[in-house]
């Protein structure tokens, strides 16, 4: 019997400092997809993630909790696999990097590579972001404090040992020019290019002040540092060094997907690790873009993330996917807020999907008694919606091929859209008026059920459960487990006579109102509960916060570029302000203080990071800061004189 092609497909493996958010379900599904499509195709797909619990941060706040690191990781690990469960995620293996399998790779590898002299000891010093678990160079410092996540870092100095980096610096340059696949999209090739012809540093690969790590093998005072450790996992879950057959069926990787903060660890350290042991490079590394808030990146240091689970919950699992997959343009930044969410079902699932399928499903058991009736004739409007399924095959393929996930789903959504189009073209209402005209009737109700047919096979890598919950209605599968890519390029497989009946509403529309009301009814909870307190006539305490509550707060310098006061609202002011390059809107209720013109050039503070909200209809992208006296009979607004906008306050 002939092997199946592989496919290796990894997202990186998660931190978990805390439990997981929307960025990292991101990758997880996007990656999940691809290894959907790729077993539709017939491929023998390996799909990885799993956790890198090894590390200064981890041991650090396991001690603060009282705990042991293990014991501590243990805990999230177990919340992670219950999120990808719920996401219906389809790895083949969790690699978790405390597990004995990885230890006794890590190890092989790192007196490997010492064995053949790239790996030496020596003295190291600089600053360290605990957080982040990463160094810093004096000069990657922004005001001295972390420029990932703004926090302090401290300067160490330890024995370390280091990788010789810059040894095979030449080396991936060539590999990299000779393989443009090898990086995407092009602008992250471009960037580590450049970052390498900047020049290498030897990387430090061992620490001493801690002890939560994989020992190095000959000198157990050091333990391996986190990256050269993680890095190892997309080698010890598919048994290198253990199972020969397993890792030359499925090495090398055909995609490492992660997002674009990691990008050069895996497009620059990695590759040089596997050219050090003389194995072959992983065919693409793709970073994609974040998940924005309108406060900027979501990440658990800032505390601004959103749990998937809440979604799923609300809206989900194939409603969710759907969302995050169609989101992000390849390689771009994607902004999330729940109004867009809503938006989103309602536009495409609600509107475009699923009253196509229960219009379709409507009309057949109306007009044909629950049956899909036989085609019968072509008329030019019938071979227009065959050629754009056609169509739209092609380029949903290529577009999956090319990990342009958003790009698929637009594809897709394109045959809905000609479906939807072709009832109002065909008007089978009308057809169903004239006896004579029953059969070109059947025709449209078969040219309509044959499309969502196809529609529901390309859908199904990103909305896993949509084609047994169609199934139900329209039965257009013999096992809608089991589908084959290729059927959805193939017209004409649905078989006629099969059984319609009706069903569930699939994406029942979502009211934004009620949505904004309950959003608002939360947010008030706190305040209400307060207010009673007040009433009782229980004394309000002080409350203190931690230096990591204010540094969730994220205050930056705002420059205004145009005011102006909202009509038939005596209190507030519309303003412009520019945040570095970022442009926003802001209502503040200082219209009774300030003259619009007076406000255009000054450099203003803004809670960056608030959640926005709608006033008088206006969405409000944060908060000038002010003082007032206790009466607010006198306000003023903060203002900065010497520096930029965009900058934080601190």
């Amino acid at each position: 019997m002939e092997k199946r092609r592989s496919y290796y497909i990894t997202t990186p493996i998660y931190y978990p400092s805390d439990n997981l958010h929307i960025g990292h379900a991101y990758t997880t599904v996007a990656a999940d997809c691809m290894a959907r499509f790729k077993r539709m195709q017939g491929y023998d797909v390996f799909y990885l993630t799993g956790t890198d619990e090894h590390g200064q941060k981890i041991e650090k706040v396991a001690r603060e909790k009282g705990q042991e690191p293990l014991e501590y990781v243990d805990t999230i690990v177990s919340n992670i696999r219950r999120l990808w469960n719920t996401l219906l995620i389809t790895n083949n293996d969790f690699i978790r990097t405390t597990e004995e399998r990885h230890e006794a790779v890590v190890k092989k590898i790192f007196q490997k590579v010492y064995d053949q002299g790239d790996i030496f000891i020596s003295e190291y010093e600089g600053w360290y972001c605990t957080p982040c678990e990463t160094f810093f160079t004096a000069r990657q410092l922004v005001d001295g404090k972390c420029p990932d996540c703004g926090r302090e870092t401290e300067l160490v100095k330890e024995e370390s040992y280091f990788f010789k980096m810059a040894k095979y610096a030449n080396r991936l340059l060539e590999h990299i020019e000779s393989h443009p696949e090898f990086i995407q999209p092009e602008s992250r090739r471009n960037e580590v290019v450049s970052f390498i012809k900047m020049g290498l540093e030897d990387l430090c690969v061992s620490r001493t002040t801690f002890r939560w790590g994989v020992p190095v093998p000959f000198n157990d005072k050091h333990v391996v540092y986190v990256w050269f450790d993680a890095l190892i996992n997309y080698l010890s879950a598919i048994g290198y060094g253990s199972d020969e057959e397993k890792f030359q069926r499925y090495w090398p990787a055909d995609v490492h997907l992660m997002a674009k903060d990691i990008i050069r660890f895996h497009a620059i350290i990695w590759p040089i690790m596997l050219m050090a042991l003389d194995i072959p490079l992983p065919k693409t590394v793709f970073a994609h873009g974040w998940i924005m808030l309108e406060g900027g990146k979501m990440s658990k240091s800032k505390g601004n993330v959103i749990d998937p689970r809440i979604l799923i919950q609300k809206y989900g699992v194939d409603a969710v996917r759907y969302y995050l997959v169609k989101e992000l343009t390849s390689g771009q930044d994607g902004l999330y807020s729940e109004e867009m969410l809503v938006t989103r079902i309602n536009s495409d699932l609600a509107n475009d999907l699923g009253n196509l399928i229960s219009r379709t499903a409507a009309m057949i058991i109306r007009y044909f008694d629950g049956k899909i009736p036989a085609a019968a004739g072509q008329e030019p409007v019938d071979l227009e919606l065959k050629q754009m399924a056609a169509q739209v095959y092609q380029e949903a393929t290529a577009k999956l091929e090319g990990l342009d996930f958003s790009g698929y789903l637009v594809a897709v959504m394109k045959l809905v859209s000609r479906a939807n189009k072709y009832i109002d073209e065909t008007e089978p209402w009308l057809l169903a008026r004239d006896e004579n005209k029953k059969a070109r009737l059947g025709t449209v109700m078969y040219n309509l059920a044959e499309s969502i047919r196809m529609t529901v096979i390309m859908l199904a890598p990103a909305m896993p459960t949509l084609a047994s919950r169609v199934n139900q209605q329209i039965e257009l599968f013999d096992d809608p487990e089991r589908l084959v890519w290729e059927d959805a390029g193939k017209w004409e497989l649905l078989r006629s006579n099969s059984k319609v009946s009706k069903g569930e509403i699939l994406f029942p529309r979502i009211d934004l109102k009620t949505l904004e009301e309950d959003n608002a009814m939360d947010d008030n909870k706190a305040a209400v509960a307060e207010k009673a307190s007040e009433e009782k006539g229980e004394p309000k305490q002080q409350e203190y916060i931690s230096i990591e509550d204010f540094a969730r707060m994220e205050l930056r310098v705002a420059e205004v570029i145009a005011c102006e006061k909202m009509p038939k609202a005596d209190k507030l002011l519309i303003l412009r302000v520019r945040l570095g390059e970022e442009e926003r809107t802001v209502v503040s209720g200082i219209a009774k203080h300030y003259q619009p013109e007076e406000l255009i050039g000054k450099r203003v503070v803004l809670v960056a990071n608030l959640k926005p909200t709608k006033l008088r209809g206006t969405l409000s992208q944060g908060m000038i800061l002010a003082a007032s006296d206790p009466g607010d009979n006198d306000i003023e607004v903060l203002t900065v004189e010497r520096i930029a906008s965009g900058n934080r306050v601190k």
